[in-house]
C-alpha cells in the first residue's frame, strides 16, 4: 500500500508548519484571530472534501455533522458539568453515530437527490435544536458561557493550527493509500468499482464516517474556542456555501486544496468587511470565487503544483 511520497512532499509540509508556527511573532492579534477562523474553516472543508470531493456525493448539509459535535459537547459541559476531556470524545462519537443513522439510507441514492436529502437534514436539526428541550439547547438564542480551552489570540491560534495540521496530514496520508484511490474511483465510475469486487456502499460509509469524525472534532473544538453557540449562525446557508466554495476553489479531492481555499476565503471576507459589513460581501467573494474557478477548475492547489513543477524542471535543466 504505497503512499507515493517524495522528499519534496515532506519539505513542503515542514516548511509550511515552520512558517505557520512563527506567525504569532510577526502578525497582529487581529490577524491571528482571522487565521484561527481560517484554521477551523480548513478543518470543515477537509471534512467535506473527504466525503464529497472524493466520492462525488455532494453534501449541502455538512453543518448537520458539525452541529452535532458542537451541541453535544456544549450541552455536556454547560448543562451537566462534564469535563471537556470527556465531552469532546463523546461529541465526536455522537457525530459519527447520529450522522450515520441519519445519512446511511441517503448513501444509497445519487446525484442531486443526495444533495437535497443532506440539505433537509441540516434544516431538520436547525428546527429541532430550537423547539426540543430549549432548556438544554438554549433554543433560538443558543448558549453562552461555555468553557473555553484557551485564552488569548496566540494560544487560540496554536490550538487551532495544531488541530488543523494533525487533521490535514492524517487525511492527506490516508487519501494517498489504495483506499483513497478507491474512494476517488467512486466519483469517476461507481459501477466499475463494484465490478472490481469492491463494495461502493462500504467505501462510501467509510468516507462518511471519516468525514463525520473530522466534522465532529472540528465542531467540538470550535465551540470551546468561541465559548458560545447559536443555531442561526451554525446552520446558515452562507456557512455551507463557504465550506463548499473553499474546497472547490482550493482544489477538491486534494485535502491540501481546501486548506488553501479556507485561508483565501477567510481573508477575502475579512478584507471586504470594512466596505461591505453585511451579507453583500458574500456576493462579491462568490463572484471572485466563480471567476477563479472558471480560470482554473482544479483550484489553487493545481496552480501551486504547476508552478512547483516548473521550478523543479528549471532546476533540473540547470
Amino acid at each position: 500500500m504505497g503512499l507515493g511520497l517524495r522528499w519534496y512532499h515532506f519539505a513542503l509540509w515542514a516548511g509550511f508548519i515552520l512558517v505557520m508556527a512563527l506567525m504569532p511573532e510577526f502578525v497582529s492579534k487581529g490577524t491571528l484571530r482571522t487565521m484561527i477562523f481560517a484554521n477551523f474553516l480548513a478543518i470543515f472543508a477537509i471534512s467535506w472534501d473527504v466525503l464529497s470531493g472524493r466520492t462525488g456525493y455532494i453534501s449541502f448539509g455538512h453543518p448537520f455533522l458539525i452541529g452535532i459535535g458542537a451541541y453535544t459537547t456544549a450541552i455536556l459541559t454547560k448543562r451537566f458539568d462534564v469535563p471537556v476531556e470527556y465531552a469532546i470524545p463523546a461529541a465526536i462519537a455522537m457525530t459519527m453515530v447520529g450522522g450515520t443513522i441519519m445519512f446511511l439510507p441517503a448513501l444509497r441514492i445519487k446525484g442531486s437527490y443526495f444533495a437535497l436529502v443532506s440539505l433537509a437534514f441540516m434544516e431538520l436539526i436547525y428546527q429541532l435544536v430550537q423547539v426540543i428541550r430549549p432548556d438544554l439547547t438554549g433554543g433560538t438564542r443558543g448558549m453562552s458561557g461555555i468553557v473555553t480551552l484557551t485564552r488569548g489570540a496566540a494560544n487560540g491560534y496554536y490550538l487551532s493550527f495544531s488541530l488543523m495540521i494533525i487533521v490535514a496530514l492524517s487525511m492527506w496520508l490516508l487519501m494517498r493509500t489504495r483506499l483513497g484511490t478507491a474512494l476517488s474511483a467512486i466519483a469517476m465510475n461507481e459501477e466499475s468499482v463494484k465490478g472490481s469486487g469492491l463494495s461502493p456502499t462500504k467505501l462510501k460509509l467509510f468516507a462518511f464516517m471519516t468525514s463525520a469524525f473530522v466534522a465532529g472534532l472540528g465542531g467540538a473544538f470550535y465551540v470551546h474556542y468561541l465559548g458560545s453557540i447559536a443555531p442561526r449562525a451554525l446552520f446558515d446557508i452562507n456557512f455551507v456555501f463557504t465550506i463548499i466554495v473553499a474546497t472547490l476553489i482550493g482544489g477538491a479531492s486534494t485535502i491540501v486544496g481546501p486548506m488553501f481555499g479556507a485561508f483565501f476565503l477567510t481573508f477575502l471576507l475579512e478584507y471586504l468587511r470594512p466596505f461591505l459589513p453585511g451579507a453583500e460581501r458574500y456576493l462579491i467573494y462568490g463572484a471572485i470565487a466563480l471567476l477563479l474557478y472558471m480560470y482554473q477548475p482544479k483550484g489553487l492547489y493545481h496552480i501551486f503544483m504547476s508552478q512547483l513543477d516548473r521550478f523543479k524542471k528549471s532546476g533540473d535543466d540547470d
